[in-house]
């Protein structure tokens, strides 16, 4: 992908997932997620956690170490949509900054070119908005385009995910599935 489409898509993919946090209702904040170990809320704190990193490691060029424990625990406050929206607005324009993907960026499996981690963090946020629209019985459909780009990126490390501990084993697709349907099959979604 070209960097104007990797921009595109990331824009894209928060603002998707924007659209989700937005619609939480006050009674649904403390209900479960099929991320087993995380409510709405804890999943929409990992994501905008997620998206504070952003600046400091792409703009600033800190390490993992210089930004410590900065945006560990709840970084949402008492008002978690706000929250999400500063984040995703200081994401988006970290990356955008003139130069920004043609950088390195020190992540915790070392370095990376940031166009390589904000296709990373594209994909995150496509399979996350899916995550927050079962808990909260919104539209689960996802854009094919973004799910096909997220495929892309997540298919050559999927299997070594479940190893990890940190997503359930994939699921078998049906034979004739979408993009959409193969993507979260191979990280242990049951669309």
């Amino acid at each position: 992908m070209s960097f104007d489409e990797i921009l595109r898509f990331h824009g894209e993919a928060l603002a998707l997932f924007g659209s989700r946090v937005h619609a939480v209702r006050d009674d649904q904040w403390a209900g479960p997620t099929p991320c087993t170990e995380w409510t709405v809320r804890d999943l929409v704190n990992h994501l905008t956690a997620e998206q504070l990193w952003v600046p400091r490691l792409v703009r600033d060029g800190a390490t993992i170490g210089e930004v410590g424990g900065d945006f560990d625990g709840d970084v949402l406050g008492d008002d978690p949509v706000a929250a999400w929206d500063r984040a995703a607005v200081a994401a988006v324009a970290a990356f955008s900054e003139r130069g920004a993907l043609g950088r390195s960026v020190q992540l915790s499996y070392g370095s990376r070119p940031a166009d390589a981690y904000c296709t990373q963090m594209t994909a995150d946020a496509v399979v996350h908005t899916w995550d927050l629209s079962r808990a909260i019985g919104a539209d689960e459909r996802l854009p094919g385009h973004l799910a096909r780009a997220a495929l892309q990126e997540v298919e050559p490390y999927a299997p070594g995910l479940s190893a990890s501990g940190l997503f359930a084993p994939a699921v078998e697709p049906p034979a004739d599935a979408d993009a959409p349907t193969r993507l979260l099959c191979l990280l242990g979604r049951r669309p």
